[in-house]
């Protein structure tokens, strides 16, 4: 077993062993989000060159050439305004390129996965058996997935209605007291999300290389104790992400527009970054397996002592 997978880490060395892990394997994780994520954004050009969009430089309407490039990015929300026919065809097409996309994109997060267990148990592998290994959990990665974010979605509803509810009513009495209120539900709210779909988050984990669907329950009891943790370590790779993805689109932007060969660029380095957020969630996901195992020895320790006293 690799040795950098036997022990637990600390937050630093989570994030130091995903940058190397992202480096050293970096060519057959980039070769996995290719073979998913590539049709997908070139099916995704298509659809923009098919609407008129340019494909080297959109530049719009204006005086000078940054007023232009600000313009094209106005200018192309409404693709043709003279025809509905090209709107609807390139919504269906829009929607459709998603669909794809929340479908397969998560066989390849299980692929990436897949890997960083041979990784850790020293063991060879090929792309092709990670990729045959991923679809055979595709439909318990499905289901785990809709369970998972229709969690999300009742959990956001019911914070809504609660803010509201409370706030409208103490508002009704006392304006300023109603305000301050639903802002401190608001804040308890967002903590208190982050927390439970944190603690609930290693199920895909579990889905794929523990084979125990949907996991929610495994992702509960890893995570115990280690949930600020990885609420850290889940922002910084969001914060690394954001900060990666701006800066290449307002970086182009300037140059290209809102053109075809600006959103091929974006989507390229969100395949890198998704690799990177993969790796990570990989590397934190057995960091917890390793320490709740850890944990179970000990106990097991603890019980033979006691029954041997």
């Amino acid at each position: 077993m690799d040795t950098k997978f036997t022990k637990p880490k600390s937050f630093g060395e989570i994030l130091d062993h995903t940058f190397s892990l992202s480096k050293d394997r970096f060519k057959d994780f980039f070769l996995i989000l290719l073979i998913f994520m590539g049709p997908v954004y070139l099916i995704e050009a298509i659809i923009q060159l098919l609407s008129g969009t340019s494909f080297f430089r959109a530049v719009g309407s204006g005086n000078g050439w940054f007023e232009q490039i600000l313009s094209s990015f106005k200018e192309t929300q409404t693709i043709d305004p003279n025809s509905l026919a090209t709107e609807l065809k390139t919504l269906v097409g829009t929607i459709i390129v998603g669909f794809i996309g929340a479908l397969f994109f998560p066989v390849a997060k299980a692929a990436v996965l897949l890997v960083i267990q041979r990784v850790q148990k020293n063991e060879e592998y090929t792309i092709g058996l990670m990729i045959k290994q991923a679809f055979l959990r595709f439909f318990p990665i499905l289901w785990s997935n809709i369970l998972y974010y229709l969690i999300y979605f009742g959990l956001f509803v019911a914070s809504i209605i609660l803010v509201a509810f409370t706030g409208g009513i103490v508002s009704s009495k006392n304006l300023i007291l109603g305000i301050v209120l639903a802002i401190l539900l608001g804040l308890g709210c967002i903590v208190g999300m982050a927390c439970l779909m944190t603690r609930w988050s290693f199920y895909f984990g579990s889905v794929v290389l523990d084979h125990q669907s949907p996991g929610f329950t495994r992702s509960w009891r890893l995570s115990r104790k280690r949930t600020w943790i990885s609420i850290g370590l889940y922002l910084v790779f969001y914060l690394i992400t954001i900060c990666i993805d701006s800066a290449v689109q307002s970086t182009f932007a300037l140059v290209l527009g809102n053109s075809v060969l600006l959103s091929i660029i974006v989507n390229i380095v969100t395949l890198l970054t998704s690799l990177f957020f993969y790796v990570g969630y990989g590397v934190i996901y057995l960091d917890l397996k390793t320490r709740h195992d850890a944990d179970d020895l000990k106990e097991m320790i603890d019980d033979y002592d006691i029954t041997t006293l």
